[in-house]
C-alpha cells in the first residue's frame, strides 16, 4: 500500500527523502530515551544537509563496523578485549581519527561526512564507538566529561573509559586528570559527575551544539535557527531550546516564529529565571507586532 501524500508523489526525490528524515527526527522527539536509535537519528540529522544522498550506504557501513568488531573480539567475556576490538577496528582497520588539523570544520559533526572522510569531532567518533558496541549487545555510553567527549564500556561491575578522538585509547585517572587540566586549567580537579553517563538525547544534542556554536560565532543566525529546529525536533520538551529558538528568530526578524517559540518555552519552563526572560521577550515581540 502506498502511503505517500499527493504532494510527496509530485515532489523531487530529494524532497521525499527530506520528509522521511523529518519524520525520523520527529518520532525521535516522541520516543523515550532508551528507545532512541542513535545511529538512525544521527544519520537523519546529517542527511538534513544532504537530502539527495541515499542513507543505505551509511547504514551498511555501520553494519560493516559491527561485523568487523564481532570478528575481531576473540573473547567478549573480557572488557579489555572489547575495548581493544573497538579501537582496532574503528581506528586501525577503518582508519577513523580525530581531525587535529581542521577541528572546526563542521563536516566533523556530520556523521555522513565523518564516515566519508574517516575523521571527526570527539562526539561524532564517540557515536561510532557507541553504535558499534551496542550492536554487539555491549553496554556503552557517553560520559559527562567536560570539554572532550569520552565513552564508557561496562561489563558487570567493570568499566573502561575510552577516548575515541585519540584512537580509542584507554583513559586512566592520570590521563583524565591531565586532559581536564589541559582544558580547564591547573586548578581543575576531577569530579564524580564527570564519570556519569549521559542520555542518548544528550549525545545527539552535544553533536548539534558544535554546529550551532560555530554558526553563532560566525553570526550565521539562519544556520543557527535551522540547527535549533533540529534540536527541538529530537527534544521538544526543552524549554531552553524553545527560548534560544525564539531569540534567534527575533534576531532574524521572524516575529511570529519567535513568539510561537517563546510561548512554548513559557508552557514548558519550570525555572523562574527562564520564565521571566521569556515573558520579557514576549512583551518586546508583541510591541514589534503593533
Amino acid at each position: 500500500m502506498d502511503n505517500k501524500t499527493p504532494s510527496e508523489e509530485h515532489s523531487e526525490p530529494w524532497q521525499g527523502k527530506l520528509v522521511q528524515h523529518v519524520r525520523t527526527l520527529t518520532d525521535a522527539g516522541l520516543a523515550s530515551d532508551e528507545d532512541l536509535d542513535v545511529g538512525a537519528v544521527a544519520l537523519a540529522l546529517a542527511a538534513m544537509d544532504y537530502p539527495d544522498r541515499d542513507l543505505a550506504q551509511y547504514t551498511a557501513h555501520l553494519a560493516e563496523l559491527a561485523a568487523a568488531v564481532a570478528s575481531a573480539c576473540a573473547n567478549a567475556e573480557h572488557i579489555d578485549a572489547r575495548a581493544e576490538a573497538l579501537a582496532q577496528v574503528i581506528s586501525q582497520q577503518f582508519g577513523y581519527a580525530g581531525d587535529q588539523s581542521s577541528y572546526n570544520d563542521m563536516q566533523n559533526a556530520n556523521l555522513m561526512q565523518v564516515i566519508d572522510r574517516r575523521k571527526g569531532l570527539p562526539v561524532a567518533l564517540g557515536l561510532l564507538y557507541i553504535i558499534t558496541a551496542r550492536a554487539q549487545g555491549w553496554v556503552c555510553s557517553g560520559l559527562n566529561f567536560p570539554g572532550h567527549f569520552l565513552i564508557r564500556l561496562e561489563l558487570g561491575s567493570t568499566r573502561r573509559i575510552l577516548d575515541p578522538f585519540n584512537g580509542g585509547v584507554k583513559m586512566e585517572i592520570p590521563q583524565l586528570r591531565s586532559l581536564l587540566k589541559g582544558m580547564a586549567g591547573e586548578g581543575a580537579e576531577l569530579q564524580p559527575e564527570y564519570y556519569q553517563p549521559v542520555s542518548n538525547r544528550d549525545v545527539l544534542l552535544r553533536l548539534l551544539n558544535n554546529i550551532k556554536g560555530r554558526a553563532f560565532q560566525s553570526n550565521d543566525f539562519t544556520r543557527a535557527g535551522d540547527i535549533l529546529q533540529r534540536m527541538r525536533m529530537i527534544y521538544p520538551a526543552s524549554a531552553h531550546l524553545g527560548y534560544e529558538h525564539g531569540m534567534v528568530h527575533a534576531q532574524l526578524g521572524n516575529v511570529p516564529e519567535a513568539l510561537t517559540a517563546m510561548r512554548i518555552c513559557l508552557e514548558l519552563a519550570e525555572d523562574p529565571k527562564l520564565r521571566q526572560l521569556a515573558e520579557q521577550a514576549v512583551q518586546q515581540l508583541r510591541l514589534k507586532m503593533n
